[in-house]
This record gives structure tokens, C-alpha cells and sequence, in this order.
């Protein structure tokens, strides 16, 4: 070899030696840049330890005192349901359609994304996600919905983590409990109430195909708005099912015909008005944890009651829009006076059509209900239902100048001296208000205080006639007292448990001695003679010893009747909202007392 070869091969040998590194110094570059990429988007990677104390947002259910469902309070409808009830099929379903090799890989599906990316780099954007399971919950509890490079990498890295910590059925729960399925359902608990009115662990096959299909695009697969693409998608799941040998073909033909639902089950309250007290009371106690918490909440409403209640309303409005202009509204509450449970409250004729509340925000006149309160102030003053009060024309002095106010019967006669029990079984108003004025407005209404009115009360003569509004819900819990002179607290749930079972409240029956007994004796003959000759002599229909008072106010109004047995005191208003009157006639007895005579048949 000559020198020039020599050299020139020297030369070379240099030449390549350079290029080499070159190529290591670029290497070591791009991989350094590559490696700060990488570890700048791993810096704010969230510790995927916290799914052990996944605790999703979940509805409160409220309960009835025989354990069925009224209502529940949500943001987002979802009823969390361990990984172990939710049915075979249904995670086969969602596994078919979603991540077939779901319990084969370690979180990420190498192939299935390598083919995701080739796709998106060649029609240049983010378009076919290639993600597992895993991933989505991945993206659900921890990353924003971008798409990005940087966010699929995040979302590889943190499936891989959460595959080393929990086992695939632990993933597969959390993910099917996380998941939206349209139609203010989260969660596949929520998802099988809204889309069949049923618990997931009774779907059959075709219902779980179809919740299966909607996490992709849930309003373009709706079976509500677009019925044949759901169907079709449908059709896609089952199809995926049964590639994948987790169906045969005869339950892939009949799962195929089973019919879409038409509509959502959207739930509305049992005991709407009850309800909705309850919510707004809760809700200033716990805030919006009362929306997201699960709190199982124990009321005091008895189904049956309730249901009765909401009958015998219906029925007796109608009875009344027979004989007068429609347009009628009325309200009953019973309460147990043994433990001051509300066993049923009805505000209204129809809820969802006016919520207005006419057990508890419409103060009324109470008209001659009110009168006990007169009765038993004078009864407290050392009188008995056997002593003589006057029945005979009374004026005061009016509201105007030189117009006195004179205070008639119902009927416009007087009956000179009678006992207490005959001026308050015949409601005889002149007697009334003599003996109010004896015994002194205020002590009338510290009486009507002590007992639990709460309104305000007008400190005039016409009190004695039920002259000063009052809900009827006060008006109940006051005759709860009579019975046997114990007033008890008005209690609408007895206990709240968080999602664990756990008791976060409860509220026990409290009972405060109001009326000493031998009031109560004289004060029982006195409500009873209302029923057996009196303005209630209809009660006597209901079979049993009862209670109660009627009451009326001028131009019939308002028609009240409020009364008890031994375990009730049930209260019933009847009226317009425009405080027009209800029609000529329409008593207390003729308007209300039909209502609670059929509610307290039902009540035995």
C-alpha cells in the first residue's frame, strides 16, 4: 500500500469515526430531550394510591318508615354497587365492545395502541383512542378529556400503576361505576334505573348490550333520540360478544329482538311535599354533601298512610269541584302522637304541576279550630266542660269607629247558658268570645304559643274566632297535645347513615308535659261531644272513639277539620289559593271532614 493510500484510508477511518460520534452526540441529544419530555410530563403524574379511597359523587336515597325508596337528592344520578354484584354478562358486554383482552394485558394494550397512533399519524390528528379499560378510568379520576400525545402517555403510565395496586375486577367496578351513560345517569347502577327501571343485577343480556353501546357517544347511540342507531350499535356489542365466545348464537338471536326502552324512569318523589321539606331542611344541615355523600336517609312516612292521604285528598277535591267552581286545593297532615313521627303530609293537589307547599307555607284562617285554645286557657283557669258560659249577643269595639263588632252564631240563634262542652261541640261563637274575654286574650295566646302555634297572632277579640293565620302544619302539631297532654316534637326522619352503613344521625321522640291530666280529661269530653253531637257527628262513620273540632271562616273560605284517635292527630285544610271563597256552604264539616274521615278509615 503507497503512503497516499495509507493516508487516505487514515483519513476515512477519521472521517467515519467522526460521523459515529456525531451520530451518539445526536442520539444522546434527542434521548436526553425525549427523556426531559417525557419526565416533565410524568412530573405532575397524581398518585394512583388514592383509588383505594375512591369514593365516587352518590345519590342520598330517602326512605320511607317501611324501608321503601321516596326519593333521592343528586348532582349526578349514580347508586354505587360493588364490583361483585354487578352481573357476569354485563361486564362481559362492556369488556366485548371496549377491551377484549382486558384480563391479558398489564393495562395498556401495546398492539391496540401502536395501531391507534399509525392511524392518527397518518390522517395527522388524535382520532382513534386505543385505550383499555384501564386507561379511560385512568382519564375519568385523573387526567383532563384533551387530546394529546403528552396526555396518552400519562394515561399509559398511570393504567400501568394502577395495574400493579389493584386487581382487574377492582378496575373493571370502579370504571362501570365512573362511567357516564347519558341521561343524567352515572354509573351502570344509575344507567339500569333510568334506561329500564330496574337494579343492574336483574338486566338481561339485550339491556346490557345497549348500556354497553352508550359510553362511546351516549346521546348519538340514545335509544330515546336515535332508536336504529342504538339498536345498531346494540348490535355491534352483541356481535362483539359473540366473536368473543361470551355468548352463544341463539342468546345472540334473542338478546337481538329485545325491544329498546321508550322512555326514561325518571323518578319522581313518593310524598313530593314531604320530600321536598325534607331536602331543604337537610340541605341546610349538610350542605351539598346531601347531593354527593350516599347518606341513606330514614323518614318517618308511612307508604300506606301516605298513600291514603294523597286518595282521600284527590277524591274528596273532586267531591267538592262537583257541587262548586273547580279550582279547589286543600292539605292534610297526621302525625303519631305517641312519638311525633309525620306519618303523612299532602301540600297540594299536584305537586308537579304547583309546589307550593299549603301544609306548611300557606298561613289560613282557622276559623272556629282555633277555639280549643280558648277552651283549654279556661280549663287551665280551674274551669270544667260543665260549668256555664253565656251564649247570648256580644259587641266589642271595631276595627272603625262607631262600628261595633258583634259576633254571631252560624246559624243566628242564641241558646243563653250553656256549659263549655255544649259552646264547643256546637262551635257556638257569642259563648266563645265571652269566654275569651274572661279568661284575657293574652292568655289565649300564650296558650295557642306553648302548644306550637308559631305565626303571629293578632292580640284582638276576633283571635277567639281563629281571626290570625296559621299554617295547618302548627295547627297539627298543637292538637298533638291533647290526646294526653304531652306535646311532641315534630320529627320527618329518625336516623341518616353514610354509604358504609354507618349511623351519621339520630333522632329520638321527645315529649314535653304541656297539659296537666285533669285538663286533659275535661278537654277529651269536650272534642268527643264534637264528634257525638256536635259540628262532627259524621266522625262517628269512622268506627272508633275520635277527636277533633271543626272549623269554618267567613264566606266559607277555609274548611278545617283537625282531629285524633289514640295513635293520630291528623289535620285536613280546604280552600282556594286566591282566598276566594270555596262555595255557599262549604263548611269544615261538608269540605274537610269527609277527607279525614276517609283517611282515618284507611288508618286503623
Amino acid at each position: 500500500m503507497t503512503g497516499l493510500e495509507q493516508e487516505l484510508e487514515t483519513a476515512e477511518r477519521q472521517h467515519r469515526s467522526k460521523k459515529v460520534i456525531i451520530f451518539f452526540l445526536l442520539l444522546c441529544a434527542v434521548t436526553g430531550i425525549m427523556g426531559g419530555g417525557v419526565y416533565w410530563m410524568l412530573l405532575d403524574l397524581p398518585k394512583v394510591n388514592a383509588i383505594g379511597e375512591y369514593v365516587p359523587m352518590e345519590s342520598s336515597r330517602v326512605f320511607s318508615a317501611d324501608r321503601k325508596v321516596l326519593a333521592e337528592f343528586y348532582y349526578e344520578r349514580r347508586t354505587f354497587v360493588p364490583h361483585y354484584k354487578i352481573p357476569d354478562q354485563v361486564k362481559k358486554a362492556f369488556i366485548a365492545i371496549e377491551d377484549a383482552r382486558f384480563y391479558h394485558h398489564p393495562g395498556v394494550d401495546v398492539i391496540g395502541t401502536i395501531r391507534a397512533l399509525v392511524h392518527d399519524i397518518r390522517v395527522g390528528g388524535m382520532v382513534q383512542g386505543g385505550s383499555t379499560i384501564t386507561q379511560q378510568l385512568a382519564k375519568m379520576l385523573f387526567l383532563k378529556p384533551e387530546k394529546s400525545f403528552s396526555r396518552k402517555i400519562k394515561e399509559a403510565v398511570i393504567s400501568l400503576q394502577i395495574e400493579k395496586r389493584y386487581t382487574k375486577d377492582e378496575i373493571l367496578g370502579i370504571y362501570l361505576n365512573q362511567t357516564y351513560f347519558g341521561t343524567r345517569s352515572f354509573g351502570i347502577e344509575a344507567a339500569a334505573q333510568t334506561y329500564f327501571g330496574k337494579q343492574s343485577a336483574d338486566l338481561t343480556l339485550g339491556e346490557a348490550a345497549l348500556l354497553a353501546s352508550l359510553p362511546k357517544a351516549p346521546s348519538q347511540y340514545s335509544p330515546f333520540k336515535n332508536p336504529q342507531r342504538a339498536r345498531d350499535r346494540r348490535a355491534v356489542v352483541l356481535a362483539a360478544m359473540l366473536r368473543h365466545k361470551f355468548i352463544d348464537g341463539d342468546q345472540y338471536r334473542e338478546a337481538l329482538l329485545t325491544p329498546l326502552p321508550s322512555a326514561p324512569h325518571f323518578r319522581k318523589y313518593e310524598a313530593p311535599y314531604f320530600v321536598e321539606i325534607l331536602r331543604q331542611s337537610l340541605e341546610h344541615k349538610f350542605g351539598q354533601e346531601i347531593y354527593t355523600a350516599g347518606y341513606r336517609i330514614y323518614s318517618t312516612i308511612d307508604s300506606g298512610l301516605q298513600h291514603a292521604a294523597e286518595a282521600a285528598l284527590e277524591q274528596g277535591v273532586k267531591n267538592v269541584e262537583k257541587r262548586v267552581k273547580p279550582g279547589i286545593q286543600a292539605a292534610l297532615v297526621a302525625v303519631d302522637i305517641r312519638t311525633g313521627h309525620i306519618k303523612a303530609l299532602v301540600g297540594g293537589f299536584d305537586f308537579w304541576e304547583n309546589q307550593y307547599n299549603r301544609a306548611t307555607q300557606a298561613l289560613r284562617q282557622p276559623g272556629s279550630a282555633f277555639k280549643p285554645f280558648v277552651y283549654v286557657t279556661a280549663l287551665e283557669g280551674g274551669m270544667t266542660s260543665e260549668d256555664l258560659v253565656l251564649d247570648s249577643p256580644i259587641s266589642f269595639k271595631g276595627a272603625r269607629p262607631g262600628q261595633p263588632w258583634t259576633p254571631k252564631n252560624y246559624d243566628g240563634k242564641y241558646h243563653g247558658a250553656v256549659t263549655l262542652k255544649t259552646a264547643l261541640s256546637r262551635s257556638l261563637n257569642a259563648a266563645t268570645v265571652r269566654l275569651t274575654s274572661k279568661v284575657g286574650i293574652d292568655n289565649v295566646i300564650f296558650t295557642a304559643r306553648k302548644l306550637g302555634i308559631t305565626s303571629d297572632l293578632q292580640p284582638y277579640m276576633p283571635i277567639a274566632l281563629g281571626a290570625s293565620d296559621v299554617t295547618l302544619l302548627d295547627m297539627v302539631g298543637a292538637y298533638a297535645s291533647f290526646p294526653n297532654g304531652k306535646k311532641p316534637a315534630l320529627i320527618s326522619y329518625n336516623k341518616i347513615e353514610n354509604r358504609e352503613g354507618i349511623a351519621v344521625e339520630e333522632v329520638y321522640p321527645e315529649l314535653t308535659g304541656i297539659l296537666e291530666e285533669g285538663v286533659v280529661a275535661e278537654l277529651r269530653k269536650m272534642l268527643r261531644a264534637v264528634v257525638t253531637e256536635g259540628t262532627a257527628v259524621r266522625a262517628k262513620a269512622v268506627g272508633r272513639s275520635v277527636y277533633g273540632k271543626t272549623g269554618t271562616t267567613n264566606d266559607y273560605t277555609d274548611a278545617w277539620f283537625i282531629g285524633f284517635d289514640d295513635r293520630l292527630v291528623v289535620g285536613v285544610w280546604v280552600g282556594r289559593d286566591n282566598h276566594k271563597p270555596i262555595g255557599p256552604k262549604e263548611t269544615g264539616s261538608s269540605a274537610a271532614l269527609p277527607i279525614w274521615i276517609e283517611f282515618m278509615k284507611q288508618a286503623e
